[in-house]
């Protein structure tokens, strides 16, 4: 978010202003789509600056994703804190899906901006790694959370998260395609009913 500019306010580090315009303009042209003029340009700072901080475009990526990564864990951790039963713990993951899909957008919700990032990448590319450890790293905590509710039955623990993953990536999908939070809502139900059922 751009901080207002005022006579008390202090000029925002070149880093933090271009990490932020480069999220912007990722998320809502696309990664190939967005020149490192565009960036600068929208940063307010010299092209110079960029090259002081990140040492080529594929650079900025790597860092767009990783604070893309962070800032959906923030929301994770916030849900997580303040959900007391196991099933609720699961379904923190999907509230900060749905959190995250309401965020103040510039052009609009438009899906998952790591999977959007990662579609533009070519195979191999470390970008295509670090979102494939996030999608990991989320169903990981899916598995977590489930295998309190399955004490000692590990295997279906395993299976249970990798089938709420996949509804979770799958309605964030479609929710991106269709701009809004629908999709994901309903998955938040379908899992619900899934976990009572355990």
């Amino acid at each position: 978010m751009a901080l207002p500019e005022g006579p008390s306010t202090t000029r925002r580090p070149a880093r933090a202003s271009l990490l932020e315009a480069a999220a912007r303009l990722f998320y809502s042209d696309g990664v190939a789509a967005t020149g490192i003029d565009s960036i600068t340009a929208a940063a307010g700072v010299a092209k110079k600056s960029l090259y002081n901080n990140f040492a080529s475009k594929a650079d900025l990526v790597a860092a767009y994703l990783a604070a893309r990564h962070e800032e959906w864990l923030a929301l994770y951790r916030e849900r997580v804190a303040a959900a007391a039963p196991p099933q609720d713990r699961v379904l923190a993951v999907f509230d900060a899906y749905i959190d995250h899909a309401n965020f103040a957008y510039e052009h609009g919700f438009r899906g998952c901006g790591l999977l959007n990032a990662a579609a533009e990448l070519p195979a191999g590319a470390p970008g295509r790694q670090a979102v494939r450890e996030h999608k990991e790293e989320v169903e990981g905590l899916l598995l977590a959370h489930v295998a309190e509710l399955l004490p000692g039955r590990d295997g279906m623990a395993a299976g249970v998260a990798r089938h709420l993953a996949f509804l979770l990536e799958g309605s964030m999908a479609r929710a991106g395609l269709e701009g809004e939070d629908r999709c994901l809502h309903e998955a938040r139900a379908i899992a619900a009913r899934m976990l009572e059922a355990l």
